[in-house]
């Protein structure tokens, strides 16, 4: 439509279109630059492999993974790192 304003959703453009540039996928890189720390140095969450399961299946969850409630440990650990 003509006139009609869009407006990013994407809270770290700069972050967003550094990731893009690495070849993130739109959907990755737009999840990225849009946490809450966008752009900030993290490093302080715990490692996968210290989380129960079920910590793990409500991560993928939020992260939209599917098939998840089928999923080994170490196979939702492996989606996570790679979606």
């Amino acid at each position: 439509m003509p006139g009609k304003k869009t407006t990013s959703r994407i809270k770290n453009e700069k972050q967003y279109e550094a990731l893009r540039d690495k070849g993130y996928s739109k959907q990755k890189a737009a999840r990225i630059a849009n946490t809450p720390e966008a752009g900030k140095k993290g490093g302080n969450s715990e490692k996968y492999e210290d989380r129960t399961k079920k910590d793990l299946q409500e991560k993928a969850r939020q992260v939209g993974i599917k098939g998840r409630s089928k999923m080994s440990k170490p196979e939702l650990i492996s989606a996570l790192r790679n979606s």
